[in-house]
Formats: structure tokens, sequence, C-alpha cells
């Protein structure tokens, strides 16, 4: 067999790789260096992390398990350095010396930052990868003033997810218009308009020479002498292909790796592909050429015919809130192009198309990108459009079915993964498929950007006529391993008395036996949370940090967080924090916002000795659990508290503590109404009046702020915990996995949940579901102290591999 290596995990080289498993199944030994600690996810999303709209976990496209099943070596967090051509080898930079019949460098790019003074400040970001998106997220939980550096697409993307993160934002562009190389003056200042509606400020022409402050950013100062105040500065000004390796290794490189058209470099039996491979002088930055790459240069490592790769046309979606916008091709007139054009400043839409020679060579929609699709076809094919309605969705109404008819099957509908109508058609009638989710897993529609969705959903729509239930059509699926959803999922259990993740998977007809990472941590929950004290749990069906028991850091050290019931704590416990932080050389020792001490930097062997001498209970400061309850002093003290918070918030992080949840649940017990504890934004939050509690819900302190709701007054202790009892147990039986409480009583309804609690009969058979759960629970710190098989199997050092 082959030996195939690869230096890069990212989207075109893992998508390489998918279509060189398609091709030749057999053919190569895989071996993959990723230099970040995770597995391939879709770097398009992250605009969508910053937004709030989505998490890391659901923007992974290759769990671990995909690696295993396909029998790739997959070396994480290991870069390689060094390409060893005479000899057919790769160094890392751990010394690993991997030896390689073919070798594709995948390595993309990185943020292009401004070589001028100041740039290397703390609190000056590029916009890249997810390591940039956690920097951003935490700036804004301390800082309130962020500046962007670029009003191009990634700049202005990265703008709104920091005003979402409730951030001030100055976009600084040196161009009088945003996004000058995809849009012409008027669409670019509709943009403009609409994003200062949404409160982006824009400081245009502005050239950044110098970023001041001490240690950390404190703000910009421009060619013209004038100033911007920042706390946060992110540079989106493009993308520098990561061509290092390559070009101390001897390979010939300009701006990028230079390729062929069939990707090869100047080395022998040495491919590039993605965003680090210049092709006929070009380096492409969006997913859909970078994946037209990876078929052909799949189809040229396998020994098929392929079709060289000619370059690509390339169109650009914002995906911005409240922002539709397309744009592809030329942009500007030249004399030789003539434009058809719409433009109603009244609803704000403008579309505008440049013709040359009776074809479509450029497309700028705005407000209106339902004609996106047909006419990139018609431009990308160069079709004669004489006498065709360049607008048609202007007569068309709502578009759908009859539209959906007049296309061609081979026109393209997910320009980021080349799917076309023909294709989803086929997979419809051949497969039986009735919902959105079903096509988008099983031909990767919709998987990238999402921009093609609505119009996929017209073509189920259209395929399935009469059989199309419009409702059920948007089902989601548990994941890509099952076409059940999770209602179906916990029926099935139930109805089929279902104990164990194989019975699910075997009995279920799981299309992927062993499952994967998003399906198998649902499944142990829902497991858990139908059989109560029955169900053995699964450990290596949880997430990381849970399966571990610790909070892994971004340098591969985790966290050692003890609990401190209610935030309170004694001299003899700090005592032995001390000594502990001080023998194992701990590098940070740092409150955290739920009253606890956090002991970061811990290295993974050393977890078990170290929870062994502290002889304290974990905090669970990494689990779907409950977190912390944060409290104020509370009448023992303070001059203003009506009631014994903390007494409160003890009992209940004591009753509660371990508890399996959806999502993490963090509380808040204040004694009086100045909320000392912040109780208004916790998912469960308990505010002391006089003669009793307000007990609000839904709360959220994070990216999506939001205020608590009343959910009752009450007026004892025991009322308050038998009200929690029973709403945190309403929350787990009916909440999707991975769904915050905020989430969850917006989308149940918070009137639905207070009319279920309202009966006193239904709140005494939740209460006795939970205290039959609570039964189970053991100290997972002392277990793993007293067990040398989960030592040996969890907390014995070793590299991360999949395929062995």
């Amino acid at each position: 067999m082959k030996k195939l290596v690869m230096i890069g995990n990212g989207m075109a080289g893992v998508r390489t790789i998918e279509e060189i498993l398609k091709l030749s199944p057999n053919q190569f030994e895989i071996t993959i260096f990723g230099q970040e600690p995770h597995p391939n996810y879709n770097r398009i999303k992250l605009s969508n992390i910053l937004q709030g709209d989505t998490s890391f976990e659901e923007i992974i496209i290759n769990p671990l398990n995909w690696y295993k099943e396909n029998n790739i070596q997959l070396f994480t967090g290991e870069a390689v350095t060094k390409i060893d051509i005479a000899a057919k080898k790769v160094i890392s930079d751990q010394g690993r010396e991997v030896e390689y019949d073919d070798l594709i460098i995948a390595t993309g790019s990185n943020s292009f930052i401004l070589p001028i003074p100041g740039a290397d400040k703390i609190g000056v970001t590029g916009f890249r990868d997810i390591k940039d998106c956690e920097m951003m997220i935490k700036s804004a939980e301390n800082y309130k003033k962020a500046v962007v550096i670029g009003g191009g697409l990634l700049g202005l993307e990265a703008a709104r997810g920091l005003l979402n993160l409730g951030m001030q934002v100055d976009v600084v562009h040196l161009i009088p218009s945003l996004m000058e190389r995809q849009l012409d003056p008027i669409a670019s200042s509709l943009l403009k308009t609409e994003l200062e509606s949404q409160g982006m400020r824009f400081l245009m022409e502005k050239e950044t020479v110098e970023i001041i402050g001490d240690e950390r950013v404190a703000g910009l100062r421009f060619k013209d002498g004038s100033f911007a105040r920042a706390d946060l500065v992110v540079m989106a000004i493009g993308i520098k292909s990561n061509t290092m390796v390559a070009k101390e290794s001897g390979i010939y490189v300009n701006r990028g790796i230079v390729v062929n058209d069939f990707m090869e470099t100047s080395a022998p039996n040495v491919y590039a592909v993605g965003e680090c491979a210049e092709h006929r002088e070009i380096v492409y930055g969006l997913v859909a050429p970078l994946y037209e790459q990876g078929k052909i240069l799949a189809e040229r490592i396998c020994g098929k015919e392929a079709a060289p790769y000619e370059g690509s046309v390339t169109g650009t979606q914002l995906k911005v809130a409240g922002v539709d916008l397309y744009s592809a091709g030329e942009i500007f007139e030249d004399g030789t192009t003539k434009s058809i054009m719409v433009y109603n400043e009244y609803e704000g839409i403008y579309k505008r198309v440049l013709v040359r020679d009776n074809r479509i060579v450029g497309i700028v929609l705005y407000g209106d990108t339902k004609d996106s699709t047909r006419l990139f076809r018609m431009l990308s094919k160069k079709e004669d459009i004489t006498g065709i309605s360049i607008f048609e969705s202007q007569c068309s109404a709502e578009g759908g079915s009859g539209d959906i008819a007049s296309m061609p099957n081979d026109e393209l509908v997910c320009g980021c993964n080349g799917v076309t109508k023909g294709a989803i058609v086929e997979v419809i009638k051949t497969q039986g498929l009735t919902t959105l989710d079903q096509v988008s897993h099983c031909t990767n529609a919709g998987r990238s950007c999402g921009r093609c969705k609505p119009m996929v959903n017209d073509i189920l729509a259209y395929t399935l006529g009469d059989q199309f239930d419009a409702s059920a059509a948007q089902k989601t699926s548990i994941c890509g391993c099952t076409t059940i959803s999770r209602e179906e999922l916990v029926a099935e259990i139930k109805e089929k008395g279902l104990t164990s993740l194989k019975e699910v998977m075997n009995v279920l007809e799981w299309n992927n036996e062993e499952g994967c990472t998003k399906c198998r941590p649902a499944i142990n929950y829902y497991l858990g949370m139908i059989h109560m004290d029955e169900y053995k749990d699964d450990r290596d069906s949880r997430l990381v940090n849970e399966k571990m028991h610790a909070n892994i850091q971004k340098d591969g050290t985790y966290s050692v967080v003890p609990r401190m019931y209610g935030g309170v704590t004694t001299a003899a416990d700090l005592k032995k924090i001390a000594e502990v932080a001080e023998k194992y050389e701990v590098p940070l020792v740092k409150l955290t916002g739920g009253q606890r001490i956090g002991l970061f930097g811990v290295k993974k062997e050393d977890l078990p000795s170290m929870w062994e001498e502290l002889d304290m209970p974990s905090g669970y400061a990494y689990g779907k659990t409950l977190r912390t309850v944060k409290t104020c002093v509370g009448a023992q003290f303070c001059r203003y508290g009506t009631q014994d918070s903390m007494s409160l918030g003890i009992e209940l992080e004591k009753k509660f503590e371990r508890l399996d949840t959806p999502h993490k649940v963090k509380m808040g017990v204040s004694a009086c109404p100045r909320n000392c504890s912040e109780a208004g934004i916790k998912d469960i939050g308990f505010v002391g009046i006089d003669g009793g509690w307000e007990i609000y819900v839904a709360g959220n302190g994070g990216v999506d702020l939001r205020a608590g709701d009343l959910l009752a007054t009450v007026k004892t202790e025991a009322d308050v915990m038998e009200m929690t009892g029973a709403y945190l147990q309403y929350y787990r039986e009916t909440a999707n996995y991975l769904e915050r409480t905020s989430k969850w009583v917006e989308r149940v309804g918070l009137e639905h949940v207070k009319e279920v609690l309202a009966n006193a009969e239904t709140r005494k058979e939740l209460n006795e579901r939970m205290d039959q759960t609570l039964k189970k629970y053991i100290e997972p710190w002392n277990e793993a102290i007293e067990s040398e098989e989960i030592k040996d199997k969890y907390y014995t050092k070793h590299t991360v591999k999949a395929g062995e």
C-alpha cells in the first residue's frame, strides 16, 4: 500500500482525502499532520461562532472517529517543519519522521498582520481560526471598544460578531467604499447604511500607521494624525499563504506554493492544494475553488484521468444578520460591457448584471439574492442570454416549484460543494429522503456557508410533490449517522426498552455503527435521563472535558477547579490549594467567575495525584451539569440582606452537583434585589425579598446576554428546592442535548413551563424522578484516584492518535 502524507488538517486538504477515499479507499496508508489540536472544522462558520449562532462542536466536519473509521493516522497539535524531498519523508516539530510515496501540502494561510509599530501588543489579533475567535470572545468579557482594520468580507463579519458580543465597534478601511473588490459604489453604499443602522461605525480612508499602548493595545494612530481608542484590534485585511515548510524545503514558492493544472509542485510526488497553493498566479481564499482543486488532485493522485484545473470564477455572500448580498465576476464597466439594473431604493433592493457579447460577466445583488444561483450558472457557463429574462424572480412571486421545474439538472445549487439540482433530485428519489437535513447529509449541499438551503428545500418540495410536508422537512436529525430526530430517539428508547449505545445504534439502524462525536454524547445523555439510576454511563462517549473530568486548555494542559459550595471556603482548603499549586508548579492560580479558585496549566499525568492531595470534590467546571451557585454574603453579614443566601446556595449546590443536564447550568442566589450574585443572568437565579424568594430562569451571561424571566415567587427555602427540582427535571426531559436553558425556554415558551409547574402533582412526579436520578452519582475524582484502570486509560501521557 502506498504511503500518503498530508501536511495540514483543514477544509481543502481533508476534502481532498475524502475524494481520494471515494475513488480508491484501499490505495493509500494515510497520515495527516494538523498544527491545531482539533479535528477538521468548518472555518467558514467561525463568524457564526463569533456572532453567537453556533458552537465549535457544531462546526466540526470530520470528528476524530472519522479518521479512525478510515484508518487515517492523525497527529494533532504537531507541525511539520521539514520535507526531505530526496529521502521522501517529513519531519515534525516533535522529531517524528514519516516517509511518503505521495505528499500533499495543505497548510492553508495565516492572517496578514500589518507590519507597523505595536502590532505585537496584547489585544491585537487576526481572524483566521478558532483560537482567534476565542480570544475575541474572551476580550469582550473584559473590554468594550474594538477596532476592526479592514472593510472587506472577513472584517465586516468579525465586526458584526463583536457587536453581538456587546462591544462598540469601529471599522477602519483604507478605501472609500466597503468590499470594493466585490461591490460597486451603489451596493457598497447600501451595505454601509445598513451596517451603520446595526451599530457599526466606519472610519473610511484611514491608514493605520501605529498601534499604541503599553503591553496591551490602547488605540490606533492614523496617517492623517487622527486617533481611535481601542481595547481590541482585529486585523482582517487579507490572508498570507502558509508556505514556510515548502519554501524551506526547496519547493518553488511565489505568493503561494506554485502548482500546475494538476496541483503538482516543483518537487516530484509533492502536491499543494487550498489557500497555500498558487495556480496561474492566483491564490484562492474561498471554499468552492479549493474543493474544485481537491477533486482534481484526488483524481490525479489516484491515477485517474483528470481534467486540468483551469481556475475558478467565484461568488461571494456576506454572512451578516440583516444583509442579503451576493457578488460574482466583474464589478466595474470598462466600455465593453453593458448593465442590466434594478434599483428599488425604497425596499433596499439593488441588482446589477454586467453583460459583454451577450454573456454575463459580473453579478451584484443586494437585498434579494434569489437569482444568484441561476445567474452564476449563466456566468460560469458563458450562456448566451439573448431573449432571456435576467431577473425572473420579479415575475415569479415566491419562486419555488415553478423556478425549480425550469432549472436544468446540471445547474449548480451548492457552489461550495459542487452539488447540482440533478444530484439532489436523484438522492431524494433513490434514498427516499424527506427532510432538508437528510439531503445535506447525503450530498453535502448546505454544509458549508448554508446559502443554498432555501433552494435545496424548494427542490425537495418540487421532487416530493404532494408527499412534501413543510414542517417535517425542517426536522433535524441527531447527526449524519441517522435520520431520526431527538424526539423520535427518546420515544424509541422508551418504547423499545433500549439500554445501551450499541443497542440504540443497532436497533435503530444507525448508518455508522460506531456513531460519531455528535450522536454518542447525546445518546449517552438521553439513556441516562430515561433510565435514571439504572444506566451505566459510557465515559468514552462523553465530550473530552467530561471524559477527563478536567477542562482542556488551548496548549493541551488542563485546569483543576475544586468545588467551593456557594463560593464559601476555609483557611484549611486555601492552604491545601496553595501547597498543591506550589508543589506542581502550577503556572496560573486564578479566581474564577463562579467564586472558586482555578489552577491552570496542569499536566494531564499530574491530575490524579493533584486531586488526591487536594482531597476536595470536583467543581465540574468542565461538565454539562450544575457548575456553580454564586452567592452574596446575605443576611448573615450584609445590612441590606433580607434572606440567608449563602445557606440556600450551599443547599442547592450540594443537592444538584454532578447532575447530568443537556448543557451547563449556573445558579446565583442574592439576598436582596441589589443582586450582588448576578442572579438575574443565571440559568436559575434566586432573589431574596421580604417574606420569600423570587425565582428567575433562562438568564444567560455569555455571548447571548439574556436577563432571566420571573418563574415564580415562593415563601420558603423548601418551596425553592421543590420548584427548582421540578424545573431542572422538566428541562432535562424536554431539552435537546447541548441546548441551554435560555434557548429551551424561548423554544417551548415560558408560559408553557409555568403551566406545567403550576400543577402540584406534576411537580411531585418530576421531583421523584430527579431524586431517583441523583442517587447514582459518585465523586469522579475519587473514582479516578482509586482505579488503576481509569488512571492508565485516561491520564497516561501519550500523543493523540487516530487509526491505531
